[in-house]
């Protein structure tokens, strides 16, 4: 038993140092080593630190317990019951007394080193230049400070707690504590009395202190209508508090005393009257208070209080420069009423990229290996000299869609590593068939973003570990893309990039052997000396792991910048501990139906009442390179981190041009903040008493659960009341809070178009714009708006049928019908809803396709196959401006695609299609040998797109020879 347990110690350590080792190398590798170092020493410390303390005391108080021991135990039924303990525990005495403190300070320094941040913010504290309204302090000691001290006064409560628990039993046990003691004698003896009463006296001056700082944490205390103190609060919790610190000090007075008076009493009823008093002035007295003095004249007494309420709230969550406007909205569509808007029009995104995912998956995933994300992204990017609202999507790696036979350790992890390019397509497009206008497409690359690598070596589906890289001259491994011009039908790459780690030596492959639990590792012939790891390569994971102090928002987002491929990730400074602010729940109040995608992930939970965009974060998808650019350079958080991790985080003013053109106002900061505003808009004391004018966010209509989650957040290009041309913002709507009637009553939108600039932000980006609606508002909220929808009699000049008619009809004949995102657009002195709507068959490879657009303004609604359709039946016959997505197929092909130059197309294209068509029909007879009808419907979708690609890209007049085709040896397609 012995070796076994020695063997499996060994087995542990390797595995640690294994995992220690190569933690160092993945730090070294993204030029990040000092925080790991950092945080690595301070826990260290603080685990040393916290385990010394705790053991010493818990070890002195046992000696000195036994070492003042009674020489003769009293002669009492109960000491002779208690004789076989000591008996018992006499020979291994020396043991208990080392391995009982040891083990109690390792549990103590785990408890502390876990704490490492709260002892770094409070070493590296800055001051926010913001007072506290009632004690005048500066809001850093409640944010850096107070958190320390709290921490501080637990870890002494628990140590002298066990140094008690370890003096009683020694005491007891030894005869110096007795429960019985005979008529006439001393319950303690001298010695016991005085260390007992020592430790108690400690403990009492602690719970002074903990008393005292108490005081301070009432400024976050949350209760129904505000966080932070309230009249009762004020006037009977805080004296009370400060009374109570007093009388335990007087307590532990009481206890030293003990030492010359020989007796219990005093203390005992001082400790007795201590907790008297905590119970009368803690609870009964405040809660008199609140009914007698409070409750009578509630309004007016607590409304100093919510005003400091509402001015720490709106500086806490960035609310202080909000330009709230009163806007009566019209309801009456009128023919030309969007004139004035014309700019705005063309702007509005019909693409929904919840829905669209599927699409881009059929006609740009090529191969099965290759996947797009759940819900694709969002972008502004120029094309042409405009700027165009792009959904923008990465051909990530799929590792399921690889034929089972070819599954294994090698193809796996050495073979297929890697995703290829990005697709963009026109936000306000679509093909005749409904498709998405692509403007960036196919393999390799074509379209308007430039040449940049497309290679996806960190993206949000990278498999868990690759190993890359080859000799010089080697034959490469890594699949690369299909082509025609290969003898296999596929171009092999060797990764050139710096990413990873170098495991060309035999150690440091064990080290990834232990680590992985796969030997294939140390094994495999397919590795060799300039062998690279790729692993942590999730981007949100990556900078996680760099700046492990950041909450990050749940949706990264790639753009192409300067010829590579960038993930964006948006990093958040967050605290509970700033006073009078509101708490919020963030994992609840940044939920949204988006949250069911893969690629979507939560911010994660607690209660924050202060929240900055504070750091801007990028992973280059090819080599993965980490950089942290400081983004509200002012947050003292930021300023404390900084101080606490140096050189981890870059000045704002090295972000060059182009990345900041891609540089967004975040979602989750967002989703943050119109959470407060449903409250916090309201700006005087006595109406937020009063709770009238809350608000709630719209729930998604679009969602067919019981229970409707949030509405997202929508990025659309817009112009609000006094802004002169559009600008890419970010979107929300809000209805009355716990009301029947669900019409708009606000809409909020943040100017999110950072700029071009090199080092430096747009002047308007960030300012947010509050459209209120007089409280008697007609305007339909999204979810009636919705409920129109379902049950609307409309017609359409383009169909024969009613809308309603057309949904029920879609969804009786095998096919499904899919409600795109609602956009709500403030144009026309009114407020504009537009809806897409896809129709997919349920069965084979179908994906969904646009067939209609819906749009309401005031009490009408209309509908039609375009966007600019619908708007013109809805404004009696001409809106005024033009969408532009009617007919705005793609000329060049009938897959959504266009040729962004207007030139010939060049002759890959062409090789390209033509290889596509032969190995969707090479895959379409497999799978019909199979049996397998899915795999072959889908074939065949891809074997159909293929061929129209071959026609579109192929010059006019002429023809495309298509080899292996399925009647003989070759087939010939015309234009």
């Amino acid at each position: 038993m012995p070796t076994v347990l020695i063997l499996l110690g060994l087995l542990s350590l390797v595995g640690y140092g294994a995992t220690l080792w190569t933690e160092f190398l993945w730090y070294d590798s993204v030029g990040f080593r000092e925080v790991l170092t950092t945080r690595l020493l301070s826990q260290v410390a603080l685990f040393l630190l916290g385990g010394t303390v705790t053991a010493l005391l818990v070890w002195a108080s046992l000696w000195l317990a036994w070492r003042h021991r009674p020489i003769y135990a009293p002669s009492t039924p109960e000491q002779a019951a208690l004789d076989r303990y000591r008996s018992a525990l006499d020979p291994m005495r020396r043991l208990v007394f080392v391995a009982v403190p040891l083990v109690l300070g390792a549990f103590a320094g785990a408890a502390m080193s876990s704490q490492w941040q709260t002892v770094l913010l409070f070493i590296h504290r800055q001051p926010f230049g913001v007072e506290d309204p009632h004690f005048g302090m500066d809001v850093g000691f409640f944010v850096f400070a107070l958190p320390f001290w709290q921490m501080i006064v637990s870890f002494a409560t628990l140590v002298l707690g066990l140094s008690l628990i370890g003096a009683l039993l020694v005491h007891y046990i030894y005869g110096g504590l007795q429960l019985q003691a005979a008529s006439g004698t001393s319950r303690t003896s001298t010695a016991a009395r005085i260390q007992l009463a020592v430790i108690l006296a400690l403990l009492l001056v602690v719970r002074a202190a903990g008393y005292w700082i108490e005081r301070y944490t009432l400024s976050m205390t949350e209760h129904a209508r505000i966080t932070g103190m309230t009249y009762t609060d004020v006037n009977a919790v805080l004296p009370t508090r400060g009374i109570l610190a007093v009388a335990a000090l007087l307590c532990a007075a009481f206890f030293i005393a003990t030492i010359w008076t020989r007796a219990w009493r005093l203390p005992l009823i001082g400790l007795g009257g201590l907790i008297v008093v905590a119970l009368l002035l803690g609870g009964v007295y405040p809660s008199l208070v609140q009914s007698l003095r409070v409750r009578p004249s509630e309004a007016q007494l607590e409304a100093p209080y919510i005003e400091r309420a509402l001015t720490s709230t709106l500086a806490a969550y960035g609310l202080n420069g909000v330009e709230k406007v009163d806007y009566d909205a019209v309801t009456e569509a009128e023919p030309g009423q969007l004139r004035s808007d014309a700019d705005t029009v063309p702007g509005i995104r019909i693409v929904d990229p919840s829905v669209v995912s599927p699409t881009f998956r059929q006609l740009q995933g090529v191969r099965n290996y290759y996947q797009f994300s759940d819900a694709l992204d969002v972008d502004s990017y120029d094309v042409d000299g405009e700027a165009v609202d792009t959904v923008i999507a990465v051909r990530e790696l799929n590792q399921a869609g690889i034929p089972a036979a070819q599954r294994n350790w090698v193809n796996d992890h050495t073979v297929y590593t890697h995703g290829f390019g990005v697709v963009a397509a026109y936000g306000n497009r679509r093909s005749s068939e409904g498709e998405p206008v692509f403007y960036e497409r196919n393999i390799p690359p074509v379209g308007d973003l430039g040449e940049y690598e497309p290679r996806i070596y960190f993206g949000e589906a990278s498999p868990d570990y690759s190993i890359v890289g080859a000799p010089e001259g080697a034959e490469p491994r890594e699949i690369d893309y299909p082509s025609s011009g290969s003898t296999t039908g596929e171009v092999r790459n060797t990764y050139e990039g710096g990413g990873g780690v170098a495991i060309g030596d035999f150690l440091r492959r064990a080290a990834y052997a232990v680590k992985y639990r796969q030997v294939e590792i140390l094994l495999s012939d397919s590795l060799n000396e300039e062998s690279r790891m790729l692993d942590h390569r999730e981007p949100r994971d990556r900078v996680e792991r760099v700046a492990p102090w950041l909450r990050l928002d749940g949706n990264p987002y790639p753009a192409v910048v300067d010829g590579r491929v960038t993930w964006i990730i948006d990093g958040y400074t967050v605290s509970n501990r700033y006073p009078y602010s509101q708490m919020e729940e963030l994992g609840e109040v940044t939920a949204d139906s988006l949250q069911t995608a893969n690629n979507v992930a939560s911010i994660g939970a607690g209660q924050v009442n202060y929240i900055r965009n504070s750091v801007k974060a990028t992973v280059d998808a090819y080599d993965g390179t980490v950089n942290l650019y400081a983004w509200d350079e002012e947050d003292p958080l930021l300023m404390a981190w900084s101080s606490a991790f140096e050189n981890s985080v870059r000045p704002m003013s090295e972000i060059d041009g182009t990345l900041m053109s891609h540089l967004r106002y975040p979602e989750d900061l967002f989703k943050v903040q119109r959470s407060v505003l449903t409250r916090y808009h309201v700006s005087d004391a006595s109406s937020f008493f009063g709770g009238q004018d809350f608000w709630a966010v719209s729930e998604d209509p679009t969602v067919e659960n019981a229970v409707k989650p949030d509405i997202p957040p929508y990025y659309l290009s817009i112009a609000m009341p006094g802004q002169e041309e559009p600008t890419f913002s970010l979107t929300t709507t809000y209805i009355p809070q716990g009301q029947a009637r669900q019409n708009l009553t606000g809409y909020l939108a943040v100017d999110a178009d950072a700029g071009e600039a090199d080092g430096e932000r747009r002047e308007g980006y960030g300012q947010m714009r509050l459209l209120v609606l007089p409280r008697d508002s007609t305007v339909r909220g999204p979810g009636q708006f919705q409920n129109d929808i379902n049950s609307s009699n409309e017609t359409s000049d383009a169909f024969t049928q009613t809308l309603s008619q057309f949904l029920n009809l879609n969804r009786q004949q095998g096919s499904q019908v899919l409600i795109g995102n609602l956009l709500t657009l403030p144009v026309g002195d009114g407020l504009l809803y537009v809806e897409p709507v896809y129709v997919q068959a349920e069965s084979g490879s179908a994906y969904p396709l646009q067939r209609l657009v819906v749009v309401a303004f005031g009490n009408e609604l209309a509908w039609s196959d375009t966007l600019d359709g619908a708007l013109d039946e809805l404004f009696g016959g001409d809106s005024g401006a033009t969408a532009g997505d009617a007919g705005s197929e793609a000329p060049e092909g009938g897959d959504g695609t266009e040729d962004p130059t207007g030139e010939e197309p060049p002759e890959e294209d062409v090789a390209q299609a033509v290889a596509d068509i032969q190995q969707a029909y090479e895959d379409g007879q497999t799978a019909l040998a199979a049996g397998d009808w899915d795999a072959y419907g889908q074939a065949q979708e891809r074997l159909r797109a293929a061929i129209d690609r071959a026609v579109a890209a192929s010059p006019e007049g002429g023809s495309v020879t298509v080899p292996g085709g399925p009647d003989d040896a070759s087939q010939t397609t015309e234009p």
